[in-house]
Order: structure tokens, then C-alpha cells, then sequence
């Protein structure tokens, strides 16, 4: 063994453990202290797992003692009460501290990491832990993405909090543990806890948010009241961090092959496989078909007699995130709202969703769907919704009838996009009937916006009143302390301007 290996293996040697460390932060070094502090953890373990001998775990002091040095490990009942209480693993307890600073959280309520494993019972893509690996470093939150979406995670740090007002809020005692969690630049979500005062509701705050908080000279941060992580917040972050990231992970190969669709817009009609994109995500494969399909939407679509109709593919909340987030999505919107000023009839949108994509959908899913549907609205879209399997595969168009017919579609499961141009009149004609007979067999038939979202709503088997009361108090917050994007190719302007729209509808029904 050289010189170097030898001073690496004395300095762990001489290192106190990860244990010794932990109980001295807490003040549980005395053997009496520590031996109370056990005896109410292994009561409380015993209430958790519902093993009633958990209550019974003991220690010596010599025992004690050699836990500290490492030289003996505890064992069965004693090894799980102590992980439990502790929140680290046996062989990370045992091992020696880290050589850097350790700052540690304090160790969450029973009650309150009871309400984190119901997070994971309550939305079927949410696998959250709040223990990580190492001391101080927080846990982690992977969110799958099901069908659309690539599925990324997260850093996550929770504390105990206190509610005041329309805030909860960290207090003091937390301080230096949150400037110690959030000085670093990556991506992390706090998580507010009020397991302490016998609630159940957890709050969540983006760490990017919370830092510039921390900026000042403050002792405490408070996180809005409107941040309760319920199926809408949810819904948010699940939408937000999937395309966020993945879209990130593409960055340079987005860049390239977007230098690369000029020669492709160019032409009458084009169409992408999927195939030839291997290496793009699904998300980013979405964005660049939605660019490209915007791009062409942009330079063939002028205005019209009539008004222009479009017909969205979309079924899923993975699906209505892209119209959500993607700045290109929005243009679109305001595109066909251009091309409608002064022409006969009414802008629309129809979505074909079957019931069988209502049935097999999570809440908060369809609940991505309704500010998707809230959004289009806002621009002066009235949306239609009908329930036949037979088109729900028919390619995304837009239509001005009796005149022009473009194929812009970026969510067909074989091809990035597919674009096409026509002004035939028997194949603008088919369309047409398409669309007129899925309008006359709308489920959204009221006279304004704000009934269509209901009765959208009442379909999707959302609470309409509930997510009124929601979007309007995340609207009036702002959502920025809660969604931190870091992608250019996305914004939040649609995620804000559906829920203010949707928000406004108590006062307009």
C-alpha cells in the first residue's frame, strides 16, 4: 500500500461515523438522551409498520458505544427502528461521516412521511423518497412519464412547516439547512410538510425560487398556500419537469437538425419517420414536429372567408403539455385567431377523445387536457368534443372551408411531422364533413366558453368547481415560484393564461 492509500485509509479510520455525527448535530450523544430518543423512535416505528415488538427495542451502553465507532452493527428490530428514525441505512450509519461540512435536515414527522408514501398511492407516475443516500443531500422524485412523455427525476428536500395566513412557512431552525440544500444550481423541489400539526397537505416550492427568497435577510421562507401539491400542482410538475428536461438532454441535437428543416419546409408536403430520429427523446421528436409544423402552418395559412377549424389528435395530458408549454403551439392559436378576424362563422378546435382514453387516464392527466382546451378558448377557439373511435387517428389539420386545407401533424406515433397542403375541392370537402359531423355531435354544445369548460369538465369527470377555485388561486400567485423552466424551446405563458381563464369562470357563469 503507497503513502497516499495508507493517509486515505488512516483518515477513515480516524473519521467519526455517519452516527457519532448525526446524534452530535442532535444534541443525542449521551447514552440516557439517546436511549429515550430510542425508545420513542421504536414506538412510533411499531405504530408505522404495525409490528407492536418494535416498541421494545433496547440497547446497552457498551453496545451503544460501539455502534458509535463502528465496530458493531446493529441487527434485526434494532436495525429497522434505528433506519426508520434516522433515515439512513445501517452500513451508511456505520460508516464514517463525510469528510465536507455536513448541515442536516431535521428528521421529518411520522405523520409527515406518511403523507409522502400517499403521494405514491394517489398519483400512479410519483415514486417519492425524501432520504437520500448521503446526509443533508436531500432524496429524490422520479416521475414517470406513461405513454407520451420520457419520464425524468428530481432532487427534493422536505421540512416541517407551520401554516400562517395564506402561507406555509420553514422556519429558523431550517434556515441554514436551506441555504445549504439550495446553493447549488441543479434542479430541486422543497416540499413543506405540516405532519407536526396533525395535517396532512404538503406544499411544494421550486429551489431555484427559494434561493433568490434566501437572498435576503429573512429567517424564513414562506411558500403560498396555493402550492398544495393536489392533483392540479401535480399535473403541473409532472407536465412541466418531463418536457423540461427532456427536451434539455436534446438541446445540441435540437439545435442541429432545426438548421436542417429548411430544405424540408420548403416543399409542397413532407414527412419525418420517427425512425429517423433516434436519438431524440420523445418529447424533443414532439417539439421539432411541432416547429416544423408551425413553420409551415405560418407561411400557407392566410386569411380566410371562413373560419378556420382545427382538428387535434390530441387524447392524453402528455399530449396537451405541448400545447401547453411549446411556444410554437401558441403562435398557432393566434395564427388561426388572425385568420378568422371579419370571416363568417366561428374559430374552433375538435378533440376526438373516446371514452375508453377518459377511462384509462389518470385526473390530473385530464386535467392537462381541460387547460389545453381552456387555453384554446381564451384565444377565441370554441372547442368541441366527440366521443367516436372511428377518426381519433385522423392526422391533426387546419381547415378553412370552401377554400384551403392544411395537414400539419406532430403527433402521429410513426412520424416526427407530416405536412401537406390542399386546395382540391372533394378532398377539403371530406374534411369539412369530418368536422361538421363531429361539431353537430359535440358533448360541448353551451352558447359560451365557460359552459363548454364545464361540460367539457363534467366528461373528463373533473370537479369543474374545484378546479375553478384552484386555477384561480394559482393564477393569482403566479405560478413562477413553483415551475422553474430551463429550457428556451418552452414557457409557462399557456400554463398561466389557461389557468386565469379557467379561474375567471365563477364569475362568468
Amino acid at each position: 500500500m503507497n503513502d497516499e492509500k495508507k493517509e486515505k485509509a488512516m483518515d477513515t479510520l480516524t473519521r467519526p461515523t455517519l452516527l457519532h455525527a448525526v446524534l452530535e448535530k442532535r444534541q443525542w450523544l449521551r447514552f440516557e438522551v439517546f436511549q429515550l430518543q430510542l425508545k420513542d423512535a421504536g414506538a412510533r416505528a411499531a405504530a408505522h409498520y404495525l409490528k407492536p415488538r418494535l416498541a421494545t427495542v433496547d440497547t446497552t451502553k457498551t453496545t451503544f458505544k460501539r455502534w458509535l465507532v463502528g465496530e458493531q452493527a446493529p441487527r434485526g428490530d434494532t436495525a429497522t427502528v434505528l433506519e426508520f428514525w434516522l433515515g439512513h441505512s445501517v452500513q451508511e450509519l456505520l460508516g464514517p461521516a463525510p469528510m465536507r461540512k455536513v448541515v442536516l435536515a431535521r428528521v421529518p414527522h411520522d405523520a409527515s412521511l406518511a403523507a409522502v408514501h400517499r403521494v405514491d398511492v394517489r398519483f400512479d407516475s410519483s415514486h417519492l423518497s425524501v432520504n437520500g443516500p448521503l446526509p443533508g443531500a436531500g432524496g429524490v422524485w422520479h416521475l414517470d412519464g406513461l405513454r407520451i412523455l420520457d419520464g425524468t427525476s428530481v432532487a427534493v428536500q422536505m421540512y416541517e412547516a407551520e401554516p400562517r395566513g395564506d402561507t406555509v412557512v420553514i422556519g429558523p431552525e431550517d434556515r441554514e439547512h436551506l441555504r445549504y440544500f439550495t446553493r447549488a444550481r441543479r434542479r430541486a423541489l422543497l416540499i413543506a410538510a405540516l405532519g407536526a400539526r396533525g395535517e396532512d397537505d404538503l406544499y411544494v416550492m421550486d429551489a431555484a425560487h427559494a434561493r433568490r427568497q434566501l437572498l435576503m435577510p429573512v429567517d424564513r421562507l414562506p411558500i403560498p398556500g396555493a402550492y398544495r401539491l393536489d392533483e392540479l400542482v401535480y399535473a403541473l410538475l409532472w407536465a412541466a419537469l418531463n418536457v423540461d428536461d427532456s427536451l434539455l438532454a436534446d438541446d445540441q441535437a435540437l439545435y442541429v437538425e432545426q438548421q436542417r428543416l429548411e430544405a424540408h419546409l420548403a416543399q409542397p408536403r413532407s414527412a419525418a419517420a420517427r425512425a429517423a430520429y433516434p436519438d431524440l427523446t420523445e418529447v424533443g421528436a414532439a417539439w421539432l414536429g411541432s416547429y416544423a409544423c408551425a413553420t409551415y402552418l405560418r407561411r400557407h395559412l392566410g386569411p380566410a372567408e371562413a373560419a378556420t377549424l382545427l382538428w387535434s389528435r390530441v387524447q392524453y395530458g402528455g399530449q396537451a403539455a405541448g400545447w401547453l408549454l411549446f411556444a410554437e403551439r401558441h403562435q398557432v392559436l393566434q395564427l388561426m385567431q388572425e385568420c378568422s378576424a371579419g370571416a363568417e362563422g366561428t374559430a374552433g378546435c375538435v378533440f376526438g377523445i373516446p371514452e375508453s382514453a377518459v377511462k384509462n387516464s389518470e385526473p390530473y392527466e385530464r386535467l392537462l387536457l381541460l387547460l389545453a382546451m381552456g387555453l384554446m378558448e381564451s384565444y377565441g377557439l370554441t372547442v368541441h368534443i366527440h366521443k367516436e373511435r372511428a377518426h381519433s387517428d385522423t392526422a391533426e389539420f387546419i381547415i378553412a372551408p370552401q377554400r384551403h386545407a392544411i395537414v400539419a401533424d406532430w403527433l402521429s406515433p410513426d412520424a416526427v411531422w407530416h405536412i401537406d397542403s390542399t386546395t382540391t375541392r372533394s378532398e377539403i370537402n371530406s374534411l369539412a364533413h369530418a368536422v361538421d359531423h363531429a361539431r353537430s355531435h359535440s358533448i360541448t354544445s353551451a352558447g359560451t366558453p365557460h359552459e363548454r369548460m364545464r361540460q367539457a369538465a363534467d366528461y373528463l369527470g373533473c370537479d369543474w368547481d374545484w378546479l375553478v377555485r384552484r386555477c384561480r388561486e394559482l393564477s393569482t400567485y403566479g405560478i413562477g415560484g413553483l415551475l422553474h423552466l430551463r429550457s428556451h424551446l418552452i414557457q409557462t405563458g399557456g400554463i398561466e393564461r389557461a389557468l386565469s381563464f379557467l379561474g375567471e369562470s365563477a364569475a362568468s357563469t
